[in-house]
């Protein structure tokens, strides 16, 4: 498979796993740690977990090691790979925010972001288009 995997894992079904004890079950799977090698996203209203890691892994082996572990099972919690994408709708947005301060929010690789090549605000709804350079950003 030629094509790049994407830096983040969705797990779903996440309502039966604390913050925190996704944290370390996450840290136990991988060998990694929390803040230093990869950060958690909760989004509670949709029971949703993203986990996007800063040192490079193979996201596919973490994946299928995920969904073979004891306790993920346990918890019935899912994991996939999140989907690339080249464009991301940001809502909720600051009055008079501006587009290069979006550019560059946008850009920072560590929160898994990559160059942008246009945002298109709508002041209006507080929101905007970013559109990215190629499908590096999906945050």
């Amino acid at each position: 498979d030629s094509t790049e995997a994407s830096p983040s894992v969705v797990f779903e079904n996440i309502e039966r796993c604390s913050s925190n004890c996704l944290q370390m079950l996450l840290e136990n799977i991988s060998g990694l740690t929390v803040d230093a090698d990869f950060t958690v996203e909760l989004i509670p209203e949709i029971n949703v977990a993203v986990v996007t890691f800063i040192k490079s892994i193979d996201t596919k082996e973490f994946v299928q090691k995920c969904s073979q572990h004891k306790r993920v099972r346990e918890f019935e919690m899912t994991a996939r790979l999140l989907e690339l994408t080249q464009t991301i709708k940001a809502e909720n947005l600051p009055d008079n925010i501006s587009r290069d301060y979006l550019k560059v929010y946008f850009e920072n690789a560590r929160s898994g972001g990559g160059p942008v090549s246009h945002v298109k605000l709508y002041p209006e709804e507080n929101s905007a288009i970013i559109i990215f350079c190629n499908h590096k950003g999906k945050t």
